[in-house]
């Protein structure tokens, strides 16, 4: 339910999205010729991995507005949002990235990427692989730059509800999302910003908006208007079902073909979904995201998602494919050593790179706590 402290269920979402990502990368790597390929057809849920990063981009935006949501949409200051910003993504980033650098160097580069260069270390390392092409160390990086460009405008975006209301913001980014995406084939210009992912834009707009369930009502609103009291799991089920029944017509090549029309359907699912788990509903689905063992998880997601790709990568092409047959032996061997790699290597590099800055908001705090530990 929604209090002014953590909400319950959403650690457990982010690490579902995260886990997600690494069984699709498993898939990937042992089905080769994505969107099609020979694999079991009961399997191939595990093809759409890019929506997991639908989710998390959805989330990101609900996430930051949670706070803003309960103080009329006010962000306290966009330096000092940018610096715990800057503070909660860019150490464990950057180690990942050195990770992910050393790993291309001297074991194996991504798949069907050549050995990063120079211009990687820069461009990777000023999150600019989205605006400029390079040999990428690591395939689950593209989407950082994204959300880090995103939280630029996210001030703007509080001021334009705090000024117009939710959903001039939502309609205003959606607007422009849809001319981009509409313009791109006919003008070369447009589909340059194509690189950027645009339609994120109006997804994390989505979950920005959808944080509203959390705020306070406004003296003498009537409580039936309350937002919190709408029947968001029913609503999300409703929008989320047309766009199941399109994926599963148009098929794989199609829905990878229009993922920046398919995202722009998922999103209000998502953001509708956030906001049922806020409000706590439904009640059983809530309290299965907030069990300790998906809390837990949920809390080095962020590790999970930036480091497991190298790994999951070692795992199949040195270890499993050159010993067992091709298919489904690859698959679910490259599962059962590739998952507990990924995430018990997430957990100790959350445990040096990402948690001490969660718990330490300044580097004379992380300094103080090292110097305590270590005496």
């Amino acid at each position: 339910m929604a209090t002014r402290g953590r909400l319950a269920g959403l650690d457990g979402l982010r690490g579902l999205a995260a886990l997600f990502v690494v069984l699709h990368h498993c898939w990937l790597l042992s089905f080769p010729g994505f969107p099609l390929n020979d694999a079991p057809a009961w399997t191939g849920w595990l093809r759409y991995g890019h929506f997991a990063v639908v989710v998390f981009i959805v989330l990101s935006g609900f996430s930051l507005a949670v706070s803003p949501a309960r103080s009329g949409w006010r962000l306290g200051g966009a330096g000092t949002f940018f610096n715990r910003r800057a503070w909660r993504i860019l150490p464990p980033y950057w180690a990942a990235l050195l990770f992910s650098l050393v790993i291309a160097w001297t074991v194996i580069p991504q798949p069907g990427q050549e050995v990063p260069t120079g211009k990687s270390v820069v461009i990777y390392g000023l999150l600019l692989q989205d605006v400029f092409g390079s040999p990428s160390p690591n395939g689950a990086l593209w989407s950082i730059a994204v959300e880090a460009q995103l939280y630029l405008v996210f001030p703007l975006m509080l001021l334009v509800v705090r000024r117009m209301g939710a959903a001039v913001m939502l309609g205003a980014v959606t607007a422009v999302v849809v001319a981009v995406g509409a313009l791109a084939p006919a003008v070369p210009a447009v589909d340059l910003l194509m690189r950027l992912t645009p339609q994120f834009a109006a997804l994390f707009a989505m979950g920005a908006v959808c944080a509203g369930v959390v705020r306070t009502p406004e003296p003498g609103e009537e409580r039936a208007k309350e937002p919190g009291r709408l029947p968001w799991p029913w609503l999300a089920a409703a929008a989320a079902l047309p766009v199941l029944l399109l994926i599963v017509v148009a098929g794989p090549v199609w829905v990878v073909e229009n993922f920046f029309w398919v995202d722009l359907a998922v999103g209000p699912a998502a953001g509708l979904l956030l906001a049922g788990v806020a409000t706590g509903r439904p009640v059983r689905l809530v309290r299965l995201l907030d069990t300790r063992p998906l809390r837990r998880l949920g809390s080095f997601s962020y590790s999970l998602y930036l480091i497991h790709a190298p790994l999951v990568v070692m795992v199949n092409r040195l270890v499993v494919a050159p010993h067992v047959p091709p298919g489904m032996p690859v698959f679910v061997l490259t599962l059962v050593l590739g998952v507990p790699v990924s995430v018990g290597t997430a957990w100790l590099f959350a445990s040096v790179f990402e948690l001490p800055f969660q718990r330490h908001r300044s580097w004379k705090g992380l300094r103080d706590a090292v110097r305590a530990r270590f005496r």
